[in-house]
């Protein structure tokens, strides 16, 4: 496997580092948070001018990227920022069902267009194949029942991709369609959430059209889009990382005790030493786990990878608030955002309990 880039994917990671430092920070992101949809809409217009949702397709859907690396290189300088985005959301959850169900629209999400991916449900406790929302076929159309949980930037959206169940039992795989539904056609229920952004519980109670189906059992489907999306969020992950860890390590040369840096003392030397360790490793996770999406093990990689992240990001998050003291704990310092955006990671696609499980039961199914 080359860790290298390739000469597009650098310009690529370049030209973004510079537009972020340039166009936001985390006063700008807290505003954002605040208002309606939870989104700087003309930040999110200048990053699809740069093409970035396009980076998330292959050539052969209407992108030029798609691939694993492509994935990380965007998300980790989007974490890098601390900047929430719908860029998982709508170029990854959504754009995955759209390339392999409607590819004559991928057009418009390169373009910037923010669709929104409603699939995990209250109780569901990260499982995929846990859908009580109905869909029943009548004279008139579908009949899409149901209630769907934390959809990230729905109130930025102008449509959902929402699952919903036309046979089988709630917990059980088979049975599971994909369906588009306008914004207009469920009621929402928006909050800000903790590390930035905004989400929304959605309420479906609609009769939609034969052609809102996009895809009939689309289990498989549905993993394959979590399963980028985790890559993706795996990889901001990482750049939230190395933005706190260059924030303590500036604070630890600056901060003076005794007539010298704190930086100089033996003891935070050794717990920075630490941290810095865990992140390579982290990195490491992240890289395994991109080159591998397109792999028959792709899902044990997955978990392994998810298990990893969240657990390093619980360390490098308490121990860059303990060595920065007091300060730490304040929102108007930057490191407060970045610390509460990285903590959440942990809770969205599988926390590290859950992706753990997995990795041991996929790991026997496939020595068995």
């Amino acid at each position: 496997m080359d860790f290298k880039l390739t000469e597009e994917r650098q310009m690529l990671q370049d030209g973004l580092r510079r537009f972020l430092a340039d166009s936001t920070d985390h006063e700008k992101i807290a505003a954002a948070t605040d208002s309606d949809s939870g989104l700087d809409a003309d930040l999110w217009s200048g990053l699809a001018e740069m093409g970035l949702p396009g980076a998330m397709f292959t050539e052969g859907q209407g992108g030029f990227g798609g691939h694993g690396f492509d994935i990380m290189v965007v998300a980790e300088e989007l974490g890098r920022a601390g900047l929430p985005s719908p860029l998982i959301d709508s170029a990854l959850l959504a754009g995955t069902v759209i390339a392999q169900t409607r590819p004559d629209e991928v057009e418009e999400i390169t373009a910037g267009r923010i669709l929104g991916f409603a699939h995990g449900e209250p109780g569901a406790r990260y499982d995929l194949s846990h859908v009580a929302t109905t869909a029943t076929k009548t004279d008139a159309g579908w009949q899409i029942t149901g209630s769907k949980a934390v959809v990230h930037f729905a109130t930025a959206a102008d449509a959902f991709i929402i699952s919903a169940r036309v046979s089988g039992d709630v917990d059980d795989e088979g049975g599971i369609a994909l369906f588009m539904v306008p914004a207009d056609q469920v009621s929402l229920r928006d909050y800000p959430l903790n590390g930035g952004g905004r989400a929304a519980e959605l309420q479906i109670d609609a009769t939609l059209p034969v052609d809102a189906l996009l895809a009939e059992d689309a289990f498989d489907l549905i993993e394959t889009a979590q399963a980028r999306a985790i890559a993706a969020q795996c990889a901001e992950a990482l750049g939230l990382m190395e933005t706190i860890k260059t924030l303590t390590v500036e604070y630890l040369q600056q901060r003076k005790q005794f007539g010298q840096p704190i930086g100089k003392f033996q003891a935070l030397q050794h717990r920075m030493a630490d941290v810095l360790i865990e992140i390579e490793q982290a990195r490491s996770a992240v890289i395994n786990l991109c080159g591998h999406l397109d792999h028959a093990d792709r899902d044990l990689h997955v978990s392994a990878a998810k298990n990893l992240i969240g657990r390093t990001a619980r360390l490098v998050a308490e121990e860059s608030i303990q060595m920065h003291g007091g300060i730490g704990m304040t929102m108007e310092y930057a490191l407060g955002h970045f610390a509460k955006r990285l903590s959440m990671v942990d809770h969205r696609f599988g926390d590290t309990d859950f992706h753990l499980e997995r990795f041991i039961r996929l790991s026997m199914d496939r020595a068995a």
